[in-house]
């Protein structure tokens, strides 16, 4: 069984996500999602629509992920990793080159995003149209 695990924070669930989460379970047969924690984005300088309870919801349902565990700081991938038995590490390619370093522990490979859509942008036309 090859194991997947990618991260994220995975707010203002959309069509974008769900299509990095299908091509992540593609590479593999188990997907777990790593779910930034409100706390940990927080200290990203983050704030999420939704908190982590009603993103992990989401997330549960979603039909390509199979375990959403807590992602609440940087340094746990290692331990995640080993931990998990993850083989591939998967990330979007706006991460490219940023975790390499984990390389020894297991494969990485960065996807790349679906290109008409992300959170930052969806906020920031919903943010033209209310006001």
């Amino acid at each position: 069984m090859k194991t997947i695990l990618t991260y994220g924070t995975f707010d203002l669930l959309h069509y974008g996500h769900i299509n990095l989460l299908r091509r992540a379970k593609n590479l593999g047969d188990y997907l777990i999602v790593g779910l930034s924690t409100d706390t940990f984005n927080h200290q990203k300088g983050k704030k999420s629509y939704f908190r982590y309870d009603e993103r992990k919801i989401l997330l549960e349902s979603i039909r390509y992920v199979d375990s959403v565990i807590p992602e609440s700081n940087w340094e746990q991938k290692i331990w995640d990793i080993e931990n998990f038995m993850v083989d591939t590490l998967v990330m979007g390619d706006d991460w490219e080159g940023r975790f390499d370093y984990l390389s020894s522990y297991c494969k990485v490979k960065y996807l790349s995003r679906t290109p008409t859509v992300s959170t930052k942008k969806i906020k920031r036309d919903l943010k033209k149209v209310l006001t």
